[in-house]
């Protein structure tokens, strides 16, 4: 992002945007398109959270419960570790789940899934 000065009498700095906000998003696709992979389209997610990260949650609340820290400094790296300290099994069991989920929603058209 780029800053404009203004040089009225107001002084703020203005951000500039970029005229096109996704732009790595053609390279991914034509990237895709030279590897002759099919481009699923899908509706728009958090940018904060990936579909995989929702598998973390509930282990995460049911170990972190009831549980106080001095800071979020403190929080954050207590969960790390915990991340850590989990086998590969627990995130390829998410993963597996991320998958199944993915091909019922494919096969019902994408419309919404329950549980």
């Amino acid at each position: 992002m780029r800053f404009d000065i203004r040089h009225d009498d107001t002084k703020v700095l203005q951000p500039k945007l970029p005229q096109d906000p996704n732009p790595g998003f053609a390279t991914v696709d034509q990237t895709g398109e030279k590897s002759g992979w099919s481009v699923l389209q899908h509706k728009p997610y958090s940018p904060y959270l990936a579909p995989s990260d929702f598998h973390l949650f509930g282990p995460i609340k049911q170990h972190f419960g009831g549980k106080h820290f001095a800071d979020d400094d403190d929080g954050q790296h207590e969960v790390l570790l915990w991340m850590i300290q989990q086998p590969k099994e627990f995130y390829a069991a998410g993963i597996g789940a991320l998958i199944k989920r993915w091909d019922k929603c494919t096969n019902i058209g994408g419309d919404y899934v329950e549980k």
